[in-house]
């Protein structure tokens, strides 16, 4: 595979014509102008993104990616890594928050073996793609050689083109990922490590200093890891380098991409490194309260839809923000205009 089917052009969404037709729908709704507030700017979004004045959703796929972290063993996660394969077994039995929550909007959810250190049974919704049985000690080397880091990226794209629908929500897991995400924004985004590094799981005051000595040592341990896929490599997860693949096939298929929080967004964060355009192609559904992901939303340059206090992860905060989206295409669709109601317009 070449670097170019690996990470395909995207192109940008630019389109001035469609936008003023847009804006134009959506102004003579019978309402004030601009009353509806952001839920407008969704509207307009989501119009781009499909490349029309009618957006629709379809049989959106809630995908969560799960991998096992090697940095795990050295304490920077408030949980063992067992609870890795243990919570994928949770998500398909349906009793997590994400299933609640993809049962309630309607949304199809599958999950996705990335690189979990267990062994499934094959059954509907597992998607099993493993690469490896987690990654690497990071201190001890890289994470994933470029070989498997390729190779995850890869598949992220192949199972996204197997998925139907037009909308594709990101959840993930895995513990010590927030380490990868911490480590990937500090490196790509530029900023001291000590403002990306946050409590995770729960992490108390004296395990938060151990996870950011240790943290610090990886970057240490990796300093020529700057570019964007070296850095995945290097600093990442296989759930994370799968993620970018789905996003950057969803983005070439112009799908709606909505960004759980911050291990989703630090997928997001090097997907548009290597394609910046992919962000015009980015709903992000919330501001978690992980210390870093103010960070990773003022890097990308995205104002969230929610702000709830959320710091779960598996996409819960994707499927929350959902019913938004819904409620602007119907709107859209829907709602009269000033001439097809006979209403009287500003004068």
């Amino acid at each position: 595979m070449t670097k170019q089917d690996l990470i395909p052009a995207i192109p940008t969404l630019h389109d001035a014509a469609l936008a003023s037709a847009l804006q134009h729908r959506i102004d003579r709704k019978t309402k004030p102008l601009g009353s509806l507030g952001r839920l407008e700017g969704l509207m307009l979004r989501l119009g781009l993104i499909q490349g029309t004045e009618q957006p629709k959703l379809v049989e959106p796929q809630m995908m969560v990616f799960a991998a096992d972290h090697g940095l795990a063993a050295h304490g920077v996660s408030a949980f063992p890594s067992d609870v890795t394969w243990q919570m994928v077994e949770n998500f398909l039995a349906g009793g997590a928050a994400v299933s609640v929550l993809a049962r309630q909007h309607g949304l199809q959810l599958s999950v996705v073996d990335a690189g979990v250190r267990h062994t499934f049974e094959p059954r509907p919704g597992l998607l099993i793609a493993k690469i490896a049985m987690g990654s690497r000690d990071m201190l001890a080397g890289p994470a994933m050689t470029v070989d498997e880091c390729a190779t995850a990226v890869a598949a992220g794209k192949t199972l996204l083109q197997k998925r139907p629908g037009n909308a594709l929500l990101l959840g993930e897991m895995g513990i010590g990922n927030t380490s990868s995400a911490a480590l990937l924004l500090s490196r790509l985004g530029g900023y001291p490590l000590a403002d990306c590094v946050g409590r995770g799981t729960g992490l108390d005051d004296a395990q938060l200093r151990h996870k950011l000595d240790v943290l610090a040592r990886v970057l240490e341990k990796h300093p020529r890891a700057t570019e964007p896929m070296a850095a995945l490599a290097a600093l990442g997860g296989l759930e994370i380098a799968m993620m970018v693949g789905a996003v950057l096939q969803a983005a070439l298929e112009r799908r709606v991409i909505v960004v759980d929080g911050f291990i989703t967004g630090a997928a997001v964060l090097v997907a548009a490194k290597l394609q910046p355009a992919v962000l015009e192609r980015c709903i992000f559904a919330h501001r978690s309260n992980e210390q870093g992901h103010r960070l990773m939303l003022d890097t990308l340059q995205a104002q969230p839809l929610l702000d709830l206090g959320l710091r779960l992860g598996e996409g819960s905060g994707a499927a929350l923000a959902w019913p938004l989206l819904e409620s602007a295409c119907r709107v859209l669709a829907e709602m009269a205009s000033f001439d097809s109601a006979g209403v009287s317009d500003k004068t």
